[in-house]
């Protein structure tokens, strides 16, 4: 502590405020004034350490955590040759190297506008980690995507060229490999899962190409979820992440890596207090499916699912305090159709596992081996049920909406059609075939207008969709729809089951906001 001895005088002078004892400190070599109490009283222990010894274990904890781990973090820098590029869209488009090591030198340039031209070389900057001692470096997918060249500089100055690439851009975690003839230093992998909220937690990397950099902070939350990695179930921290520290290290303070610094939120570019790193146990699981496969292969259930809200609980006659997920849609031909899974059923429980939210349903799901046979534990309208699932591998690209192209026909709205602001159609064979509906379909209302700000609109109800249940009951005409509607109340929601040509079926809540 003798080079922070201000540190050192300000921290013991706060213990001695806050325990109520009497404080001297010497500056520069000179007595400070004595104080009116004859004989002073050393400050009273906390536990077995006083104040000042507690601060000084966690300054020693900070040192011994970045010292164990600050040989493997290592600085990537990733190349681009220079190349031909055109283009030949209206108006201003999207950066095309938007998520890449060389996103911050084209923005604020005009893309999509008509161009021919040639991109100089490029160069960006990011961090990684040695989780091996053979040379096994772990980083972020967009550090190195779209590189020709990726060098790989150790901290003691070393320097390697990157081989055998592999990536995973639905977590933005990749792995490569460097060759020494010396065995290389490695970071130790913790569990991220053991990891809790308010933990203490330091970021190393290379922010601003200034590296071996080290920032403290805590964990802020668990789970937070981010449009740029849709598989990723991410740590927030307060530790200071910056452009640059992306692919390293958040590390515990046992010296143990919990997470891979991923991504910022920020108005200005820089640290804002709010950081984002992808969990330790997941990286292990994508690392080893990246060595062993080359590529990650997830399995899925094919459903759209939400929170259990105060409103599901009230509309699904659920217990008081339910925990689960609600199924908001089911995709045609997904194994959670073929099990018989339904639009409103509440899982609680996968091979198992209690699910408390969409992560856990998501990450205990694709993690499961495919082609096996899972117990999904749901509640069917309140009442608990199982069902067998059998595993299959995620699709490359998820399903989207079908929107048909069929002729759409005038009809006469009734008052409850104008009140919930969309025209419906019944169904018939011409429709079905348009709607390239499967043979012999008859059951469904098609919605075939839906006003702006109406209260169809509003509840999620698009045109070419077609309503199949209101409350449960089957409806196969506009007739019946209109007569499941009776007595409802549009103020408390009624729940109505729509099917999307090409998706599958969705859940969703016709109510009055």
């Amino acid at each position: 502590m003798k080079k922070y001895a201000g540190v050192s005088v300000r921290l013991a002078l706060a213990s001695a405020l806050l325990l109520g004892v009497p404080f001297q400190a010497k500056v520069r070599g000179q007595e400070a004034a004595p104080t009116a109490t004859p004989t002073a009283t050393p400050p009273a222990p906390l536990g077995d350490l006083s104040a000042l010894d507690h601060a000084e274990a966690l300054s020693t904890a900070f040192h011994q955590a970045a010292d164990s781990v600050l040989p493997a973090v290592v600085t990537i820098k990733s190349k681009m040759n220079a190349r031909r590029v055109t283009g030949s869209s209206q108006g201003r488009g999207e950066n095309p190297f938007k998520g890449t090591p060389f996103e911050e030198f084209f923005n604020g340039q005009e893309f999509g506008a008509p161009f021919e031209g040639q991109m100089p070389r490029r160069e960006g900057t990011g961090s990684g980690v040695i989780i091996n001692r053979d040379g096994l470096v772990l980083t972020n997918n967009h550090v190195v995507q779209g590189a020709d060249v990726v060098v790989v500089e150790l901290a003691d100055g070393r320097s390697f060229e990157a081989e055998d690439i592999r990536t995973d851009p639905k977590t933005d975690l990749a792995i490569l490999r460097i060759k020494s003839e010396e065995r290389l230093p490695a970071a130790r992998l913790g569990d991220s899962d053991a990891v809790d909220i308010g933990d203490w937690v330091l970021a190393i990397g290379n922010p601003f190409e200034l590296s071996s950099s080290v920032s403290a902070g805590i964990i802020s939350a668990k789970g937070r979820s981010l449009g740029s990695a849709e598989r990723a179930s991410f740590l927030q921290t307060d530790a200071a992440i910056n452009p640059g520290n992306s692919g390293g290290p958040l590390v515990n303070l046992r010296g143990e890596v919990v997470g891979i610094n991923t991504a910022i939120a920020s108005s200005s570019g820089g640290h804002q207090g709010i950081g984002f790193a992808v969990p330790v146990n997941l990286a292990k699981w994508v690392i080893d499916q990246l060595v062993s496969n080359g590529s990650v292969s997830r399995a899925y259930l094919g459903i759209g699912i939400g929170a259990v809200t105060a409103e599901d609980v009230r509309m699904l006659n659920l217990p008081a305090g339910t925990k689960g997920v609600v199924v908001k849609q089911v995709n045609d031909e997904s194994p959670a159709a073929k099990a018989g899974i339904r639009t409103d059923d509440v899982v609680t429980h996968f091979a198992g596992t209690p699910v408390s939210g969409p992560a856990d349903l998501q990450r205990v799901v694709e993690r499961s081996p495919l082609g096996s046979k899972q117990v999904v534990s749901v509640l069917r309208d309140g009442k608990p049920m199982e069902v067998e699932v059998t595993t299959e591998v995620l699709p490359d690209e998820d399903a989207r909406t079908g929107r048909g192209e069929e002729k759409r026909e005038q009809t006469e709205e009734s008052s409850l059609q104008e009140e919930l602001g969309m025209s419906l159609m019944d169904l018939t064979p011409e429709l079905v075939e348009r709607l390239d509906l499967p043979a012999g379909t008859t059951n469904g209302v098609l919605v075939a207008q839906v006003a702006p700000g109406g209260i169809a609109r509003e509840s999620g109800v698009a045109r070419g969709m077609m309503i199949a249940e209101v409350n449960g009951q089957a409806v196969a005409s506009v007739k019946e729809f209109e007569a499941a509607m009776t007595g409802v109340s549009l103020e408390r929601g009624v729940r109505v089951t729509v099917r999307v040509p090409g998706v599958g079926t969705r859940g969703l809540v016709l109510k009055q906001r």
